[in-house]
């Protein structure tokens, strides 16, 4: 049966102070648990006036502290600007707080621009190379197993240690990370919604093909991530799109601000090309009815041959985003 998760990414909102989203997100995790949802998983981004989950370790804390059975997760950790000592004693502090409930997302990229990767960690520049060996290094740590031999961290140890362990995940944008998860025999999440799917296909079917079982994982586990918003009508799901679709035209010109309001960003002179535009990421958007949606990422988690689906949703009323995720989860279990 496919699971159905969410990803949140603490979005501002135009007219209210951003820590606001912060306490949005933590009143999300709690509304999705209720409603039955797998996992609720947080990203990291910086320097970013949109995107202000900045800090995903501290957010998943609240999130598991106030729930109690929704798997609480990252999505992700991008590890190039962290020791990963430092994030193996994170996550076994997490999963000390909620045993057997915390996934562990890593990333790759920077979730910034390179100046701001650079102030996070001054060798940035070279440990996207190391990608690989950290991601080694942690699950020993989370696992309390040796490091490789020879290595200069071998008598060190993550604490505080326990009888679960974080679930580690691979999350990406391209076939790299793919290959990361099949050589480390880990579950693999494609960010759909990143790429409008451009690359996943590729992606998810190389790591199903080069995919090494490993004691936790015998076989390939793989998701996707989508945007999708759902509302009783086409029209309301359009109309609440608006402000994403927005946000959307403004990002690829290199703006990023608080999304806006449906009818601000609907009451905008659009020139033809940007209305092409717009229309262009509504068509590449799972948007509309509950029913509508639910059938369309029931087909492409189908053709895709994948496990689980997350769904990241951003309106600029939380209502209804709220309304949205119930809507959503209904029609997939109809």
């Amino acid at each position: 049966m496919l699971r159905l998760s969410v990803l949140d990414q603490s979005v501002a909102r135009a007219g209210h102070p951003q820590d606001e989203a912060i306490r949005n997100t933590i009143a999300l995790a709690q509304h999705c648990e209720r409603l039955g949802y797998d996992r609720f998983w947080v990203s990291e981004h910086h320097n970013n006036d949109t995107i202000v989950g900045t800090a995903p370790e501290v957010l998943m804390a609240a999130i598991a502290a106030t729930t109690s059975r929704i798997r609480v997760g990252s999505a992700g950790i991008m590890l190039p600007h962290y020791a990963p000592l430092k994030v193996a004693e994170q996550f076994r502090v997490l999963e000390a707080i909620a045993p057997g409930r915390i996934d562990m997302g890593l990333g790759r990229a920077p979730g910034s621009d390179g100046k701001t990767a650079y102030a996070l960690n001054p060798l940035a520049d070279q440990r996207p190379q190391q990608f690989p060996s950290d991601v080694a290094d942690l699950e020993a740590w989370l696992a309390d197993t040796p490091l490789r031999e020879g290595h200069p961290f071998a008598r060190i140890g993550a604490h505080p240690k326990g009888p679960t362990r974080p679930e580690t995940w691979i999350l990406g944008s391209s076939d790299y990370g793919a290959q990361v998860a099949a050589h480390f025999g880990l579950p693999y999440a494609f960010a759909w919604f990143f790429t409008d799917g451009q690359g996943g296909e590729e992606a998810l079917a190389l790591y199903r093909q080069l995919f090494k079982p490993s004691p936790r994982h015998p076989k390939p586990h793989s998701a996707i991530c989508v945007w999708a918003l759902a509302a009783a009508t086409d029209a309301e799901a359009e109309h609440h799109f608006a402000s994403r679709a927005r946000f959307r035209l403004l990002r690829d010109r290199g703006v990023f601000s608080a999304i806006e309001s449906p009818e601000a960003a609907r009451a905008y002179p659009y020139s033809d090309a940007e209305k092409a535009r717009l229309e262009g990421y509504r068509s590449r958007a799972f948007v509309g009815t509950a029913s509508d949606v639910a059938a369309r990422i029931k087909a492409l988690a189908e053709q895709l041959e994948v496990q689980e689906v997350a769904v990241v949703t951003w309106t600029w009323d939380e209502a209804v985003r709220q309304d949205s995720y119930r809507l959503l989860l209904d029609a997939m279990r109809a």
